[in-house]
C-alpha cells in the first residue's frame, strides 16, 4: 500500500535530495521502516480513505494544500538527526491532515503518538538546554531531543487538543492541552529564556495553549478548573506578549462577573504582605479590569470600550461608583469622547450620592457649546434638581427642555420626561409663597404625572406611586386611594412603599382599623429584615386608636428586630455601610417615638430613659431636643423647655414642631411680643403649609390680638386647622 501523502522532490542537492524519499519512511530505532509496514491499512492517513468511509470532518469544501512550512520543518529534523522518528513523522502528517480540514483523520494520527513516553524526554531536553545556556559549558551530555523536535511535538499535542475541541470532546481537549503547560512549567519554572527556540514555534504554541486551556474548561462546564487555569496563566511566567495577557485578563474578568459560581480567593503567596488580595469574584474582576485600564493609560494596549462597560457593572454591583469615576478621570484625553465622559461621570457621582458634582458635570454637558439637546442628560439633571426644593425650579426647566428635544416619537422617553416634570413641580410647589402660584404649580404637577401615566400605558409603578402621593398631599384622598390600590395590584404587594402609602391614606381618612389590617397583610408578605417601617406605622395607628399598650409592645418588637440586625453587622455579615447608618438613625427615631408616647402617659422616668438612649446614638438631633422640651413643658418647666426648643432650632432652623412648640410656650409665658410668636408660626407654615397645629396656634394668636379683623382671621385659621386635621395622616405621606 502506498502513502497518500507525497512531497515533490525539490531540485537541490544535499539533504533536500533525500527528503522526499525519507518522508515516505519512518525511523524506528536505527532501521528505516516503510510507512506501509508501520501503519496498517486500517490506520491509513489518506484523506481519500476517510472521505469514502464518511468519517472525515472538514473545515471547508475546498481541499487545502499542505503548508510548505511542513517541508521546512522536516528538513530541520533531518539535518539534526538524519532521519524522522515515529513521533515526528506523525506530528508532521497529523498537522497536514489538520490543515486540510480532516479533523478525525488528524486526531487518528495524533493518537498514535505516545505522549506519556515522550514527556520525560522533552522535560529532560529542555532542562539540559537551559542549563547549558546558563553555564555556557559543553560538558553536558547531549539532550535526547532537539528544541525543534520538542516544538514540533508540543504543537502536535496542541493540534490534538484543538481536534478534540472541534469534535466537542472538551474535557479530553482540556486535559491534552494541560500537558503542554505541565511540561514547560516543570522543566522551565522561570519561563522560556530570551530567544530560546527562536527558529521554531515553541513560544507561539505555548501562547496559544495558555490562552486555550481556560476556554476548554469553560466549554466542558468546569468553572473551578477554568478559574484555576486563568490564574495559572496570569501568575506563572510564560513570557506571553502584552496583547495575549490582556485578552486573558479580560476574558477572566468577564467569566468571574457572569459565571454564577463563587470562586475561592486566590492564594497569592508571592505577593507582599501589604498587597491587595481579592476576597471574591467581584473584587478579583475589578482588579483585572483596573489593570487593563492602567495598560490603556500607559498605551500598552489599544482602547477597548467593553473594559469600561464591565468595570461599570462590577463597581455598580458593589456600590463603589466613586472608584469608577476616579478610573474614568485617569484616562488620557481622547480615549473616550468628552461628552460621553461628562455623562458617565455624572452618573457615577449621582450613584455615589454626590449630586452637586454630578449636576456641575451635567451643566457643562448641556451648555450651548457641548450638547444642549442631550435628552438623557436633561432627564438626569431634572431628576437631581427635582429632588431638592431649592433646585426644583431648575429641574422643571430641564424637564421642559427634554420634552422639546425629543426628535422622534418615543413613548418611554416622553413618559419619563413628563414624570420628572411632575416630580419637580410637586417639589417646587412646597417652596412657593403665593397661593395662586402654588395652586398653578400643583395643577401642573398632577397634569404631568397623569400624562406620564397614560403614555406608559399605566404600567410604571414609580409614576403611579408619585401620582397617588401628589393627590394625597393635595388632600384629594379619594383619587390618592384609587392610585395606591392600583399600585399595590400592579406590584403584587412586593414594594413596602406601596403598603405604607396606602396605610397612611387610610389613616388620613380616619380608617385606622383598615389601615392596621393593610399593615398586617404587608407584614405577612415581607421578610423580617424589611418590617421596620411597617411596624413603626402600625404602632402609630395603634396610638391613634388609643391602644397605647399594644403600641408599646409593637415598638418593643421593632427594637428587638433592630438589635438583631445591628448584631449581624458586628458579627461581620454583609451589610453596606450606608445601611448600617440608616439602621442607627432609624433606631434613634424609634426612641423618640417612645419618648413622646411616655410623655403623653406622664411616665417621665421612662421618657427620660428613651431620650438617653437617643443621646447615646447621636447627641446632635433636633428631634431629641424637641422631645426634651416637650417633657419640660409637660412638667411645667417652661424656661427649660424654651431653651430646648431654641437648641433644636439651632440644629435645624426648619424644624416645624420646634417652631410651633416655641411659639406655644412664648404665648403661655406672656409678656412677649406677638410679632416674635407670629414669625415663628409663619416660618412653620412656610416650610409645611399643611400643618394643622400651626394654623391652630396662629388662630389662638389672632384671638388674643385687639385688632378689629383679628377675630375673623382667627376664625379662618381655626377653620383651616379643622379641615387639615380631618385629613391629616398619622405620619407624613412622603
Amino acid at each position: 500500500m502506498r502513502s497518500n501523502i507525497r512531497i515533490k522532490k525539490p531540485r537541490r542537492g544535499g539533504v533536500w535530495r533525500d527528503l522526499g524519499q525519507k518522508m515516505k519512511c519512518l525511523c524506528a530505532g536505527e532501521k528505516l521502516i516503510k510507512v506501509e509496514q508501520m501503519i496498517p491499512p486500517s490506520e491509513s492517513l489518506a484523506v481519500e480513505d476517510h472521505s469514502l468511509c464518511g468519517h472525515s470532518s472538514k473545515f471547508s469544501n475546498g481541499e487545502n494544500k499542505p503548508d510548505t512550512g511542513n517541508i521546512e520543518e522536516a528538513e530541520l529534523s533531518l539535518r539534526e538527526s538524519s532521519s524522522l522518528n515515529y513521533e515526528e513523522a506523525r506530528a508532521l502528517l497529523g498537522r497536514i491532515e489538520y490543515q486540510k480540514g480532516n479533523i478525525e483523520a488528524a486526531l487518528h494520527v495524533f493518537e498514535g503518538i505516545d505522549i506519556a513516553a515522550i514527556i520525560p524526554k522533552m522535560k529532560l531536553s529542555l532542562t539540559r538546554k537551559v542549563e547549558r545556556r546558563k553555564r555556557q559549558s559543553h560538558d553536558y551530555a547531549p539532550p535526547p531531543m532537539s528544541v525543534h523536535t520538542i516544538s514540533l511535538l508540543l504543537e502536535a499535542i496542541f493540534l490534538k487538543a484543538q481536534s478534540l475541541q472541534h469534535l466537542q470532546r472538551f474535557r479530553e481537549a482540556a486535559q491534552t492541552c494541560k500537558v503542554i503547560l505541565d511540561v514547560i512549567e516543570s522543566s522551565l519554572p522561570d519561563g522560556l529564556p530570551e530567544n530560546f527556540g527562536a527558529d521554531c514555534k515553541l513560544q507561539e504554541t505555548l501562547n496559544k495553549a495558555v490562552e486555550l486551556l481556560p476556554e476548554l474548561w469553560k466549554l466542558s462546564d468546569s468553572p473551578f478548573e477554568a478559574i484555576l487555569s486563568y490564574r495559572w496563566a496570569l501568575l506563572h511566567i510564560w513570557n506571553l506578549d502584552v496583547e495575549t495577557t490582556a485578552r486573558i485578563q479580560k476574558h477572566f474578568a468577564v467569566f468571574l462577573l457572569y459565571c454564577g459560581d463563587e470562586a475561592c480567593p486566590p492564594n497569592l503567596r508571592s505577593q507582599m504582605g501589604s498587597s491587595f488580595v481579592p476576597r471574591n469574584n467581584i473584587e478579583e474582576a475589578i482588579l483585572l479590569l483596573m489593570i487593563l485600564l492602567r495598560k490603556v493609560a500607559l498605551k500598552r494596549i489599544e482602547w477597548d470600550p467593553s473594559i469600561l462597560d464591565h468595570l461599570s457593572f462590577a463597581l455598580s454591583v458593589c456600590g463603589d461608583l466613586r472608584a469608577l469615576a476616579k478610573q474614568i478621570e485617569e484616562l488620557l484625553p481622547g480615549v473616550i469622547n468628552r461628552k460621553e465622559s461628562y455623562r458617565i461621570l455624572s452618573l457615577c457621582y449621582h450613584g455615589a450620592g454626590e449630586d452637586s458634582a454630578a449636576l456641575i458635570l451635567l451643566r457643562k454637558l448641556l451648555n450651548s457649546n457641548e450638547d444642549p439637546r442631550c435628552v438623557p442628560g436633561l432627564m438626569m439633571a431634572s431628576r437631581i434638581c427635582g429632588e431638592k426644593p431649592i433646585l426644583a425650579e431648575e429641574g422643571i426647566s430641564f424637564a421642559h427642555r427634554a420634552l422639546e428635544s425629543l426628535e422622534e416619537e418615543c413613548n418611554e422617553l416622553e413618559g419619563t420626561s413628563n414624570f420628572l416634570l411632575g416630580v419637580a413641580c410637586s417639589m417646587h410647589s412646597k417652596s412657593v409663597l403665593s397661593d395662586f402660584e402654588r395652586v398653578a404649580i400643583q395643577s401642573e404637577a398632577l397634569q404631568a404625572l397623569e400624562s406620564a401615566w397614560k403614555i406608559t400605558n399605566m404600567k410604571d409603578p414609580s409614576i403611579l406611586y408619585h401620582l397617588s402621593l401628589e393627590n394625597a398631599e393635595q388632600r384629594k384622598l379619594g383619587a390618592a386611594l384609587y392610585y395606591a390600590k392600583s399600585l399595590l395590584k400592579l406590584e403584587g404587594g412586593s414594594n413596602i412603599k406601596g403598603w405604607l402609602l396606602l396605610a397612611r391614606i387610610l389613616s388620613a381618612q380616619k380608617r385606622f382599623v383598615d389601615g392596621e389590617i393593610v399593615l398586617d397583610a404587608a407584614l405577612d408578605q415581607t421578610g423580617k429584615w424589611d418590617q421596620g417601617e411597617l411596624l413603626r406605622t402600625k404602632a402609630k395607628l395603634q396610638i391613634a386608636r388609643g391602644q397605647l399598650k399594644n403600641a408599646v409592645e409593637t415598638y418593643s418588637q421593632l427594637l428587638a428586630l433592630l438589635q438583631v440586625q445591628c448584631k449581624s453587622f458586628v458579627l461581620g455579615k454583609k451589610l453596606h455601610k450606608d445601611h448600617r447608618y440608616s439602621l442607627t438613625s432609624f433606631e434613634q427615631e424609634i426612641w423618640h417615638d417612645l419618648a413622646y408616647l411616655y410623655i403623653s402617659l406622664s411616665q417621665w422616668r421612662d421618657a427620660e430613659i428613651c431620650l438617653s438612649k437617643s443621646k447615646a446614638i447621636s447627641s446632635y438631633s433636633a428631634v431629641r431636643f424637641h422631645a426634651t422640651g416637650v417633657l419640660y413643658e409637660r412638667k411645667g418647666l417652661l424656661k427649660e423647655a424654651m431653651e430646648a426648643f431654641r437648641t433644636a432650632l439651632d440644629i435645624d432652623p426648619d424644624h416645624v414642631p420646634s417652631m410651633i412648640s416655641a411659639a406655644a410656650v412664648l404665648r403661655r409665658v406672656g409678656g412677649q411680643c406677638n410679632a416674635v410668636i407670629k414669625s415663628l408660626l409663619m416660618n412653620a407654615l412656610r416650610v409645611d403649609q399643611m400643618n394643622g397645629l400651626a394654623w391652630y396656634n396662629l388662630g389662638l394668636l389672632h384671638k388674643t390680638e385687639e385688632v378689629g379683623s383679628s377675630m375673623e382671621e382667627a376664625a379662618e385659621c381655626f377653620e383651616i386647622a379643622a379641615i387639615l386635621e380631618e385629613s391629616a395622616p398619622i405620619e407624613p405621606f412622603r
